[in-house]
């Protein structure tokens, strides 16, 4: 039967009255400008108060990325209506893809939402299809609207001149010479040009994003540091440290990646192999197979390692120790290891970092604990070489440790524009003293290892996973 002609002219009616409500929610620049400011606020806040600042910037992230989903739905929705004949299907469009977007999110929760907690990992291959998919549009759509914002802000600038131009213009002249400066900045070909290359800044972040995905999480680099210590032995002149950090196996770091990361530090024949730290991911069950493939590591002089956060999060520091004993390597837990070369001693020591879900006042205490215990553990006639996750004591240059070799941070937050500009990264915008590379104070050096591995959202752009070989000599 076939409807009456007032039933189908409701029907589209309706659709359209649905599109042109949801048009009028999502794309309101009020809402937008209002959630960025508050953003800034949180961010200028969590800047000036070390104990609430991790909160805050989680609020101010959260607080632009939903600034950002209001605009680019917005969009979407107008590519829709430019490109989709017809009310009723755009409508019906905007909903499946509305249950789309919900499902993902929703799905996804325990990655995000959850914060950087420790958790079981899902390695169904759906799972790592739409946690990949997630963090794509997160890293894509939220740098793209800020790199949006930024153009926008300088067109406006760029403007300004041309408005009171034209606005003097008008006061004395009234039309015609206002009238055709107007023309001139606004013509065609000035749209033109301003809508592509909107269009190309916007594009430009969700590329990237696929790079860091695909490629740039597995994009290994060996870095050679050659590294001057005042008071090293002449029988270590030239001895080589291999380092690798934060590998973090899990659903986007395969024991076959790691595996290779082995080879390669094999390949470059190192003295002593160093781990600092962060062995597992979000599953404590991952432990044994970590282990499996790290005993692969081979080196004259032994491999030692630290303990990091994530082993300390999940409870696993007594078992991943035990384990990598089994495979003949040294886990050092607040106890040091002589490396004995002819008759010259180099004093290497190990602290565990602690974890990261325990209460502040915990914390605290156990770090002065460890503290007490690393001065007891320095040997002041010789070299000291501290491997630590985290370089919390390093400036404590009193101490006498020589070298801090330390990582965590993951070249800052796997993240970074370091090439652009030294701390545009994640990590140093919210206060991370200690990022990437080397640094020097009080006589004490600082070796922070970008990693191998990744941990929250799966994609590195700018800080490559790094195996570093370090070159002791005398200077």
């Amino acid at each position: 039967m076939a409807a009456s002609p007032g039933l189908a002219r409701t029907q589209p009616d309706k659709m359209g009255t649905f599109l042109r409500a949801f048009r009028r929610v999502v794309v309101h620049w009020r809402a937008i400008i209002l959630l960025l400011i508050l953003a800034c606020v949180a961010f200028l806040v969590a800047r000036s108060d070390e104990f609430v600042s991790f909160e805050l910037i989680g609020l101010a992230l959260l607080l632009i990325f939903i600034a950002s989903q209001l605009f680019w739905i917005g969009r979407i929705l107008d590519l829709g209506e430019r490109f989709i004949p017809g009310k009723p299907r755009r409508a019906w469009l905007a909903i499946m893809a509305g249950l789309v977007y919900s499902f993902v999110f929703l799905y996804s929760y325990p990655e995000w939402g959850l914060g950087h907690i420790i958790r079981a990992a899902d390695h169904r291959p759906q799972s790592m299809l739409i946690y990949a998919a997630f963090w794509w549009w997160f890293v894509g759509s939220l740098s793209a609207f800020l790199l949006v914002i930024a153009f926008g802000v300088a067109d406006r600038a760029a403007r300004a001149p041309g408005w009171a131009y034209r606005k003097v213009r008008t006061a004395i002249h009234r039309h015609s010479a206002a009238a055709d400066a107007e023309a001139a900045l606004l013509s065609p070909g000035r749209r033109c040009f301003l809508e592509r290359t909107a269009v190309l800044v916007s594009a430009t972040p969700f590329v990237a994003a696929s790079y860091g995905l695909l490629y740039g999480r597995h994009d290994v680099e060996v870095v050679r540091q050659r590294t001057r210590l005042a008071r090293l032995p002449k029988a270590f002149e030239g001895f080589h440290i291999a380092q690798l950090s934060d590998i973090h196996i899990g659903l986007f770091t395969t024991a076959d990646y790691i595996r290779r990361c082995v080879a390669i530090t094999n390949g470059l024949k190192p003295d002593l192999v160093a781990l600092t730290g962060d062995y597992i991911c979000w599953d404590p069950e991952a432990q044994g197979e970590v282990v499996r493939v790290l005993a692969g590591l081979r080196a004259p002089h032994g491999v030692f390692g630290c303990l990091g956060n994530h082993e300390a999060d999940v409870g696993i520091e007594e078992s991943i120790t035990r384990l990598f004993a089994a495979q003949g390597i040294r886990i050092l837990r607040q106890e040091r290891a002589p490396i004995r070369l002819c008759d010259d001693t180099l004093n290497l020591i190990g602290i565990d970092d602690g974890g990261d879900v325990a209460p502040m006042h915990t914390r605290e205490v156990e770090r002065y604990r460890r503290l007490q215990q690393l001065r007891a553990l320095v040997m002041p006639n010789t070299v000291n070489i501290l491997l630590h996750h985290y370089p919390g004591y390093f400036d404590h240059s009193e101490l006498g440790i020589d070298l801090t070799l330390a990582g965590d941070i993951h070249g800052g937050g796997q993240l970074s524009l370091d090439f652009v500009h030294r701390g545009l990264n994640l990590s140093s915008l919210i206060g991370v003293p200690y990022i990437r590379g080397w640094y020097e104070k009080g006589g004490a050096q600082l070796y922070m290892n970008r990693g191998i591995g990744i941990t929250g959202f799966p994609i590195r752009l700018g800080a490559r996973p790094e195996i570093t070989v370090l070159e002791l000599t005398k200077g």
